[in-house]
């Protein structure tokens, strides 16, 4: 399946975007920014509409169940688990956390901490082995390998594995569409008629503006870094694994993940293109499921015993 690749260092995908109704759509917004907005040296107007980071997490839900677990088609893969007690009854997983393993629910658990450090021979004052920490990551949280992990809280915080699948959402030739609207009180448009103990500014009726955009042309793009995959060294089993698991959430956001926000939907228009290499076609989610669940058999001894590692993590309230 991946044999066209041995000589790529990356591949590099794309796909055509339209709004599913209308010519409208809402990009992210950052905090005192706004919307993504800038200009090409052409003077062609741009936008960002997903970013790296929103992408991240999008890719990473098209494979996560309910409770913070994997979907059953992926049983195996290797992940953590935390059940946490104390201020909170809830369960969170390496799937769902800020850069994964450096969450504070499950590297300030010293006994994992200790496994990880075993499992990577992390030792202060040293030069990192970058091989062991992709096995003990492959071990321990597969998906690291994919999206990154930046462990800030692990020792002296020199382990940063990058990115190895990127995407993003921009958009081309945009154009403001300025409307707005207005949140209306049947009861009383003043808002001086307030429930008693909740006296917050939220009565009355609060006109708004609102601003969308229209655009030529709306891509997303993603990048896989082969290059990057290959340098763990972790076997060509493995290393498919990973191809494979990078594809497959790419195929899953683009077919059933395009609605971004209320009023940001979207969806393929015609089929993702391959740009690098020249002539490879992405394989279809059925193909890229098969080889997984083959791989992830194949590969079971690199994972930890069980996969899945649990942990539960107390909290408390500040």
């Amino acid at each position: 399946m991946f044999q066209a690749l041995d000589n790529s260092r990356r591949l590099l995908v794309q796909a055509q975007l339209l709004p599913v109704q209308g010519h409208r759509f809402q990009p992210t917004g950052f905090a005192d920014i706004g919307a993504g907005t800038y200009e090409l040296h052409d003077g062609r107007r741009m936008l960002l509409v997903e970013s790296a980071q929103s992408v991240a997490n999008r890719l990473d839900a098209t494979i996560l169940g309910p409770d913070a677990d994997l979907i059953p088609e992926l049983a195996g893969l290797s992940y953590v688990k935390v059940k946490l007690s104390g201020a909170t009854d809830a369960h969170t997983s390496t799937l769902i956390e800020a850069h994964r393993i450096n969450s504070p629910f499950i590297i300030s658990d010293k006994a994992f901490q200790e496994r990880f450090r075993q499992a990577c021979g992390y030792s202060k004052g040293k030069f990192i082995d970058w091989r062991k920490v992709a096995a003990a990551l492959y071990a321990l949280d597969v998906n690291s390998l994919i999206h990154g992990a930046f462990l800030a809280n692990f020792e002296d915080g020199r382990v940063r594995i990058p990115r190895a699948l990127t995407g993003f959402i921009e958009a081309s030739g945009v154009r403001e569409a300025v409307s707005g609207g207005v949140k209306n009180n049947p009861l009383d448009p003043t808002g001086k008629i307030r429930a008693k103990g909740y006296d917050k500014d939220v009565y009355g009726n609060v006109p708004y503006q609102r601003v969308e955009y229209t655009a030529e042309s709306i891509t997303a793009f993603f990048n896989l870094d082969l290059g990057l995959i290959r340098s763990y060294a972790l076997g060509s089993a493995a290393t498919e694994l990973l191809i494979s698991l990078a594809l497959l959430k790419v195929r899953r956001f683009l077919t059933g993940g395009l609605r971004l926000r209320t009023a940001c939907d979207l969806r393929v228009d015609g089929q993702p293109r391959v740009t690098e290499p020249a002539g490879y076609s992405l394989p279809h989610e059925t193909e890229l499921m098969s080889n997984l669940q083959r791989l992830i058999a194949e590969t079971r001894h690199l994972f930890a015993n069980p996969p899945v590692t649990q942990i539960t993590t107390t909290t408390v309230q500040k």
